[in-house]
């Protein structure tokens, strides 16, 4: 299980003014030929807003819009901080459904347990009062189950060499984790299966990822062992908080961002779509999917305005989006930066790893019995009430 609910709260755009008389106005158009005089005209708004508002055209770092040109810029010394923003897709080979996609997606294939529409298995009212679908979801499709992909290790190799600033993920089904990536390294925007607590609020105990996945997998309905309270994953459902570390941290690592590589999501849904317009103007953004998505809206686009991706218009300066898998993608930028045989080895160990763990795990005896983990959480957030 991959994407989840996310909140459509809008953030505040930092902005500044410009005071009246530092803007420049163009005389120099004859006042006889009001076509020129027009052009000159929307020159002069299109400058102010861009000036206001930040949304101008700013330095070309890279030398060409591929994914050659990507690399070179990595390699060149001065890309040192890389954000990776992944939705679904970067799941997708490890046999964990999207979302969207026809037939195949998470959505198309719910019929079998009688919702009344399909995202009423993450609404938080709908789950409190019928919990089973949900815990019969995630039985099917529980963390545990699935090995992280090409792409996951591509993201963790960014990190042993140094590159990686932060991975900001979409999904929740804890592969990033498994991986290698740890907490400081990650920004689980729609949270994660890796704690549970008690909805009660007026109890809130911690469980973790042991004693949730055996109550899940005895067909139980998760219960609180100190107020029988029902006990969910903490993901964000529809109507609840995103983790408060999303948004302090947001704040702090796009400004210095240097890299910003987008990976098997639809930037459909706010906030986290918006992220790809809080980087510094002047810097690359690489997207590696299906299909290009998180395009500028086309009218605000003619008017050189809009802070999403320009990948094909004249004014196209850092945006750079390569069509494949994500793993496809990962491995040819890594063959390009000559990490391709290193990558490939770290996927064979890794994945020879958790099939020892797992043959080992299967050998313990079955009455063998994780515990809870104490602690409150709840953390102040913004609202979620949409799904990628």
């Amino acid at each position: 299980m991959s994407d989840v609910p996310e909140s459509s709260d809008k953030k505040e755009e930092e902005t500044n003014i410009p005071d009246p008389e530092e803007e420049e106005s163009d005389d120099s158009s004859d006042e006889g030929e009001g076509g020129a005089s027009g052009e000159a005209e929307m020159d002069f708004l299109r400058n102010l807003f861009s000036r206001t508002l930040g949304l101008g055209p700013s330095e070309k770092v890279l030398d060409e819009l591929t994914l050659d040109g990507v690399a070179r810029y990595m390699q060149s010394g001065t890309c040192k901080n890389i954000i990776c923003m992944v939705g679904a897709g970067i799941s997708t080979s490890a046999g964990i459904p999207d979302f969207r996609s026809p037939g195949t997606g998470l959505y198309a294939n719910l019929q079998k347990y009688n919702l009344p529409y399909p995202e009423a298995i993450f609404q938080i009212d709908y789950f409190k009062k019928h919990p089973e679908p949900f815990f019969a979801l995630a039985r099917e499709l529980y963390p545990g189950q699935f090995k992280p992909t090409v792409c996951h290790y591509f993201i963790r190799l960014l990190k042993e060499k140094g590159l990686l600033r932060r991975c900001y993920s979409q999904n929740i089904d804890t592969l990033e984790r498994v991986a290698g990536l740890e907490g400081d390294d990650l920004i689980e925007a729609h949270g994660t299966f890796y704690t549970s607590h008690c909805v009660s609020f007026s109890c809130r105990t911690e469980y973790n990822l042991d004693w949730m996945k055996e109550k899940i997998f005895s067909d139980e309905i998760p219960k609180c062992d100190k107020c029988s309270g029902l006990v969910k994953p903490d993901i964000v459902f529809f109507g609840e908080n995103l983790p408060a570390r999303f948004f302090t941290s947001m704040k702090m690592d796009f400004p210095r961002c240097d890299l910003l590589i987008i990976m098997g999501t639809s930037l459909q849904v706010q906030p986290f779509a918006s992220l790809v317009s809080r980087v510094p103007k002047s810097t690359p953004r690489l997207l590696i999917n299906m299909e290009k998505t998180g395009q500028s809206d086309a009218l605000m686009g003619m008017l050189g305005f809009g802070g999403g991706m320009d990948f094909d218009s004249e004014k196209a300066y850092r945006d750079v989006a390569y069509l494949s898998t994500c793993d496809e993608g990962c491995l040819a930028l890594a063959d390009l930066l000559g990490w391709k045989v290193e990558l490939e080895e770290l996927v064979k160990r890794e994945h020879e790893m958790i099939d020892s763990k797992d043959k080992k795990d299967k050998a313990k005896p079955a009455n063998q019995s994780p515990g809870a983990a104490q602690g409150n959480a709840g953390a102040e957030t913004g609202k979620s009430d949409k799904a990628e």
